[in-house]
C-alpha cells in the first residue's frame, strides 16, 4: 500500500473517533505536590508516587466534553507524640478516592487537539489504620491519626494535549484546591489543600 492510499485512511479513523459520542479508558498521573505536610522531627509521610483508576468522557457538540475519573492514591505517615521514655509513634496507612468531573473544552486539530477543563472533585479517605508502636504509664492520644474529615470537595483546573490516531493519549496538568483538609495535628502535620498533577489519559 502506497503513502498516498494510507493518508486518507488515517484521515478517515481519525475523523470517526472524533465523531464517537463516548471514549473510557484508563488514567494514571503522578503527584507534583505532597498530599501530607508534616513537621520536621514529629511526623514524616510517604506518598506511593501514583494515582489510578478509569476513566470516561462524554463527547457534546461544539468541541466541548464531561469527563468523570476515579482516581485512587495510597500513602502512609507516623507521628510522635512527646519524648523520651514516654514517646508514642502513631503509624498510619490509608488510602484516597478522588472523583473529579470536568468539563472540557477542545481546540481545533486533526491528529492533536489542545483542550482545557475545569470542574468540581470529591475526595474520600479509605482504610484507615492507625497503631501505637507503645503506650505511655498515664493519660491518652486523642485522634492519633489526626484525621479531620474524612471527605472533602475541591475545584479543578487542567490544560492538556489530545493526540490520537486510533487511541486517544492525553497528557495533562491538573490542578485542584480543596475546601477542607482531610488531616490536622497542630505543631505535627496537616493535608495539604494545594494539589498539582501530571496526568496521562489513554481513551478508546
Amino acid at each position: 500500500m502506497s503513502k498516498h492510499s494510507l493518508l486518507p485512511l488515517l484521515c478517515f479513523f481519525t475523523a470517526s473517533a472524533w465523531a464517537q459520542p463516548f471514549s473510557a479508558g484508563i488514567k494514571a498521573g503522578l503527584p507534583l505536590t505532597d498530599f501530607i505536610n508534616t513537621v520536621s522531627g514529629q511526623s514524616s509521610s510517604v506518598t506511593n508516587r501514583y494515582l489510578v483508576g478509569p476513566t470516561a468522557e462524554l463527547h457534546l457538540p461544539f468541541h466541548l466534553g464531561i469527563e468523570v475519573d476515579a482516581l485512587y492514591r495510597h500513602f502512609s505517615y507516623q507521628n510522635v507524640f512527646g519524648s523520651g521514655i514516654n514517646a508514642v509513634t502513631s503509624l498510619n496507612s490509608a488510602g484516597a478516592w478522588e472523583f473529579p468531573v470536568l468539563l472540557k473544552y477542545r481546540f481545533s486539530g486533526k491528529l492533536a487537539r489542545p483542550y482545557v477543563d475545569a470542574g468540581v472533585a470529591w475526595d474520600k479517605i479509605s482504610g484507615l489504620t492507625n497503631t501505637l508502636s507503645s503506650s505511655i504509664a498515664a493519660g491518652t492520644i486523642t485522634n492519633p491519626s489526626g484525621q479531620n474529615n474524612s471527605t472533602t470537595t475541591g475545584f479543578v483546573m487542567g490544560a492538556g494535549l489530545d493526540v490520537h490516531a486510533i487511541i486517544h493519549i492525553m497528557p495533562e496538568l491538573r490542578y485542584t484546591r480543596w475546601t477542607d483538609q482531610h488531616f490536622n495535628l497542630t505543631n505535627i502535620l496537616n493535608s495539604n489543600q494545594n494539589q498539582a498533577e501530571f496526568m496521562v489519559g489513554i481513551t478508546f
